[in-house]
């Protein structure tokens, strides 16, 4: 008797060790929802003005609590840090040290912690790798152009950089004097951001060590910055460094997370999914698929559109993922062009957030911050100081001027305390994508549902399938729904209801059905 009850016991325990492992898994992979952070707009922790590692860290309760049905925290799954190494500029995106972490943002050992932390939620952390160009200041180019002027080939820093003699200056490129020589380095950004040299071996090495030694201290993953400017105007040779450098790190990390920026249309973007996952450019800004849908276009554009990139992305490469986003750090902010009131910012979280793959949130967007270059021309006023409304010290960057009169949306701290407010929407929105794991992984298929303001996907997962419809109307809209069995969730400007085999979806509002 007392063996059977062993036996018994064993087979239990390890039918909840089975069950956990298979949740684990589940929660573990790559399909999340990031948050972007430009890091020194962020939170201020030494009342310095300037957004820090640690003020990170004070905000990671906000940025996931650990409780997946509070609404008091976002939930996110995974954070893109853009560039926290040493830089003489307020953005770092022109690197002096990439060992080095900007004093203004803190220490390696913050570094270290924010890891740390973030791990202990289950929150992947990834950096912005910025190695197109470095800062003029790096030791590097410091070394070439003492080797130039010294016409030293011996010098081992004679090639890091790409350059040319000013008489035969390639015409689809940018080139800058390299001062008191007959020679001119390549600077496609800025005369102070010189461009790297990836032909030459060192280089590669270089750029390998780098990345080996932030995932040596836990770090998961990359977004690459300017991926195909590696070799400007040449697609080919860029694609062939990816192809070598992922290989390498994937060797490292074979779980790694990696996005390419790959600012461009698809015909090119899609050259380099092979590589790794790239942002969807078409869905974002103010005339991409997810603002205009948002506004009322006949959502079966984007539905059409959804399922054919999806099908497009898995021949290319079966690991391949959509990474949608409505804007990020070089764009004017959504809320400009998305109204908040009137339910359009509602619509526009639930287009992208309840799609496949591993959708991105910019800092502030789901509170409906505002921000735009506007006459001013800098980028600095899409890089705005979040709205905590707690006391939090942090400024606006250097070289903003867009005014705070025109942030009408609220802050954080109100936010909260409103039942339907956006920030309520994205967090519930983040629940839902845990709740139900088919839509980020799920593989679409179109609805066709006869109208041009509702439309959705069938979605199967695992020989299972759910359905998503979304009403872009200002209208309710009611329909004959007897083919479903269930309403299982929704979310949106308004509420939904699913009796007597009628749907009703109201505007701006999104449904999930068995």
């Amino acid at each position: 008797m007392l063996k059977r009850i062993l036996v018994i016991m064993m087979i239990l325990l390890m039918t909840v060790s089975c069950s956990a492992k298979k949740e684990k898994d589940l929660t573990d992979d790559n399909y999340r929802v990031f948050y972007e952070i430009f890091v020194g707009s962020f939170s201020d922790s030494n009342k310095d003005g300037i957004g820090d590692l640690k003020g990170i860290i004070n905000r990671l309760e906000y940025l996931n609590d650990g409780n997946i049905n509070s609404t008091d925290s976002l939930g996110i799954q995974g954070i893109w840090l853009t560039p926290i190494f040493s830089s003489p500029s307020y953005h770092k995106y022109d690197v002096i040290d990439y060992y080095t972490i900007d004093p203004q943002f803190g220490t390696q050992e913050d570094l270290d912690e924010l890891i740390k932390r973030c791990h202990e939620k289950n929150i992947l952390v990834i950096l912005d790798l910025v190695i197109n160009h470095t800062s003029s200041q790096h030791e590097w180019f410091k070394q070439f152009t003492t080797a130039h002027q010294n016409n030293d080939h011996s010098n081992q820093y004679y090639d890091y950089y790409v350059y040319s003699s000013k008489d035969e200056r390639p015409y689809n490129r940018s080139f800058c004097d390299l001062n008191y020589t007959d020679e001119a380095y390549e600077c496609n950004f800025s005369y102070d951001m010189p461009e790297l040299n990836f032909d030459n071996e060192r280089v590669r090495q270089e750029v390998l060590d780098i990345a080996r030694y932030y995932l040596g201290k836990g770090v998961d993953g990359f977004r690459f910055d300017a991926a195909k400017y590696l070799y400007y105007g040449d697609n080919y040779s860029s694609i062939d460094f990816w192809n070598w450098y992922t290989d390498q790190l994937k060797q490292i990390k074979s779980d790694i997370y990696l996005v390419g920026e790959v600012w461009s249309g698809e015909g090119e973007v899609n050259q380099y999914i092979h590589q790794m996952n790239c942002f969807n450019f078409s869905m974002s800004q103010p005339d991409g698929l997810i603002a205009s849908t948002a506004k009322s276009a006949d959502i079966n554009g984007f539905t059409s559109y959804v399922v054919n990139y999806q099908n497009t992305l898995k021949s290319i490469n079966s690991e391949a993922m959509p990474i949608s986003f409505i804007s990020n750090h070089d764009m004017d902010r959504s809320a400009g062009y998305l109204n908040v009131s009137n339910g359009q910012a509602y619509l526009a979280a639930n287009l992208y957030l309840l799609s496949p793959g591993s959708p991105f949130i910019y800092y502030g967007e789901e509170i409906g911050m505002k921000g735009s270059r506007g006459g001013a021309d800098t980028d600095a006023n899409r890089r705005l100081s979040m709205l905590w409304g707690d006391g939090d010290t942090i400024e606006d960057p250097l070289g903003s001027t867009y005014e705070s009169k025109n942030q009408i949306n609220g802050t954080v701290t109100d936010q909260l305390q409103e039942k339907n407010s956006l920030l309520k929407h994205y967090a519930k929105l983040i629940t839902m994508r845990v709740k139900y794991p088919e839509i980020g992984r799920g593989t679409y298929l179109q609805l066709n549902l006869n109208q041009t303001n509702l439309g959705g996907f069938q979605i199967e997962y695992n020989g299972q399938f759910t359905y998503i419809i979304h009403n872009n109307s200002d209208q309710e809209i009611s329909i004959a729904a007897g083919e479903f069995k269930e309403l299982l969730d929704y979310a949106g400007f308004a509420e939904a209801s699913f009796k007597n085999k009628e749907l009703k979806i109201g505007p701006y509002t999104s449904v999930i059905l068995k």
